[in-house]
């Protein structure tokens, strides 16, 4: 594996005609055009879990939240959890960590692929502090698949999962926003027939772990 992480880089530009728009297809038609889009194709653990999904995301940020639709094409679908809190990682889940402040605790968003959500903020993977429920409340989804939980299927599926997450949730204010941030978007589903685990901006660990902020990227906001 490479010594030296490679850090990728995105501009989210702000949007805030997002926070009028009342529909997920609005608002995924709004990131779509304005957007920006970037790919979740690192494959850091090639010999132990090579199947790769197709995954991508459209990301904006407006007066109010970060907003992330996040896209994946796959051969297996799973959706057991159905509870915020729970180990959505085993499911069909896609996630987006941030680091609001250099150095600070980051913030881990997952979702499986009917919106089920576990999110807790830390300095550290085994010290978190969980959401309460009034906070996951704030983080809007709006799964493609719907809401209710099933078990394992096998075709081919395309799938899309929109969240807007509230910047003051994470102490920011998009008035006195930094240069940037840092983060690193994930898709994963480690119970599956096919686990796998890809990223945004490559890992370069001996196995899958996402809680390593030492290979998060940058992630700047437009200006206006």
């Amino acid at each position: 594996m490479p010594e030296t992480p490679t850090c990728k880089s995105i501009t989210l530009p702000r949007i805030d005609s997002l926070d009028t728009l009342t529909t997920a297809d609005d608002i995924i038609a709004c990131l779509d055009d304005k957007g920006v889009r970037g790919q979740i194709a690192s494959v850091g653990w090639p010999d132990a879990f090579p199947y790769r999904p197709m995954a991508s995301f459209a990301a904006a940020y407006s007066a109010r939240a970060i907003y992330v639709d996040f896209l994946v094409r796959c051969n297996y679908l799973r959706a057991e959890c159905y509870t915020d809190g729970g180990p959505v990682s085993s499911d069909s889940c896609v996630e987006i960590f941030l680091e609001p402040h250099p150095g600070g605790e980051y913030w881990n968003f997952e979702f499986n692929c009917i919106g089920t959500a576990n999110c807790s903020h830390r300095l550290t993977r085994p010290n978190p502090t969980r959401l309460t429920a009034d906070e996951l409340a704030r983080i809007r989804r709006y799964p493609s698949c719907g809401q209710r939980p099933f078990r394992e299927l096998e075709g081919l599926f395309t799938w899309n999962l929109l969240t807007v997450i509230p910047l003051d949730l994470m102490g920011l204010d998009a008035d006195n926003l930094p240069d940037k941030i840092r983060g690193n978007l994930y898709k994963c589903a480690s119970a599956t027939s096919e686990p796998h685990y890809l990223s945004w901006n490559p890992i370069f660990t001996d196995r899958p772990d996402f809680h390593r902020p030492e290979f998060f990227g940058d992630i700047y906001f437009q200006k206006t």
